[in-house]
């Protein structure tokens, strides 16, 4: 089924086969991990838009206040005609902030979550009706074939949320060379990418007390149940957050709270009471692991920006040029 320019395999039940494949993989192997990607469903999408409004996530708040106080700099740095292509865009509720301050050519987002994608595309080319907006339904950590009408147009990429910290460094490199591929050799890259702090604060951002996070969660194991006719035993299930600092990340977990039996796609599995599903990491940096990282991903950093607090920053790099020697 060809959904925006990407081909989407499904089976003759409607399955993603890649979500099958992940899955089954993932709960086979030891310990059991599920890639974050499938956590974004239409339902896990709308859950993590109301984990952005919670007080104890700070990051949208630190990065929208970047974005709204660095307009004259991203008009400086950042020339006027680009088309502007957000991976993993969301609701794109950030995104006008950022085409309001430059004179953007078009705007392609890019998400795995389609009908999710299609609303916010349209609610944004209701807020710039001059401009051009080209909904893209994708798996954007793969080199992407944009459309067409701005194929010759130079490229911003906007990657806000520090998504990149979902990766482990060989994974967030080879998405970072992956954009590269995508958006061309002479274009810009904004991305944001939180910074490590307080474990207490870290923690909290990643277990609301509303129970929200949690619910995002948990949602993994209702999609398998739902989608790969799995029998996973929600209530056997806990999320769990917790700072690991040997890989300066935040990990979340499933984790059994007593001996579970399940099948999912007709194969058996099972989990020890304290055994966990890994489903998502998200890594914390100072500037020389961001920009060590960048580096290796292709990427030459310009600017680099961060809220009031020193919570989160936001880097402007550009696509680094081939060379012959150091």
């Amino acid at each position: 089924m060809r959904r925006g320019l990407e081909l989407v395999e499904l089976d003759r039940h409607g399955v993603n086969t890649a979500f099958r494949a992940d899955v089954l993989e993932g709960l086979a192997q030891v310990p059991k991990a599920i890639p974050a990607r499938w956590l974004y469903d239409e339902a896990g999408s709308a859950l993590f838009e109301r984990i952005t409004q919670l007080p104890e996530y700070y990051p949208t708040r630190a990065e929208t206040e970047i974005l709204g106080a660095q307009c004259e700099a991203f008009r400086r740095l950042i020339p006027p005609g680009r088309a502007v292509v957000e991976f993993g865009s969301g609701s794109s509720v950030k995104t006008p902030l950022l085409l309001g301050c430059i004179s953007p050519a078009a705007y392609v987002p890019l998400d795995i979550s389609g009908d999710f994608l299609r609303a916010a595309a349209a609610d944004l080319a209701g807020k710039f009706p001059g401009l051009p907006v080209h909904p893209v339904e994708a798996d954007f950590t793969k080199p992407v074939r944009l459309p067409h009408e701005v194929e010759v147009l130079p490229k911003l990429g906007f990657f806000p949320g520090s998504t990149i910290g979902n990766m482990v460094a060989r994974t967030a490199v080879d998405l970072l060379r992956s954009m590269r591929a995508t958006l061309g050799g002479d274009s810009l890259l904004l991305i944001g990418m939180d910074l490590i702090k307080d474990r207490a604060l870290l923690e909290a951002a990643y277990d609301d007390a509303e129970g929200v996070t949690a619910a995002f969660n948990l949602n993994l194991a209702r999609r398998i149940n739902r989608e790969l006719a799995g029998t996973i035993p929600l209530d056997k299930l806990r999320h769990v957050a917790r700072w690991n600092d040997t890989y300066a990340r935040i990990e979340m977990h499933l984790e059994a709270t007593e001996p579970i039996a399940f099948t999912v796609d007709g194969r058996r599995f099972a989990l020890a009471k304290g055994e966990t599903i890994h489903t998502e990491n998200s890594h914390k940096f100072d500037r020389r692991s961001q920009y060590t990282l960048l580096l290796a991903g292709g990427w030459t950093p310009v600017e680099r920006w961060l809220d009031s607090e020193q919570r989160f920053s936001l880097i402007l790099a550009e696509a680094t040029r081939p060379r012959n020697a150091p």
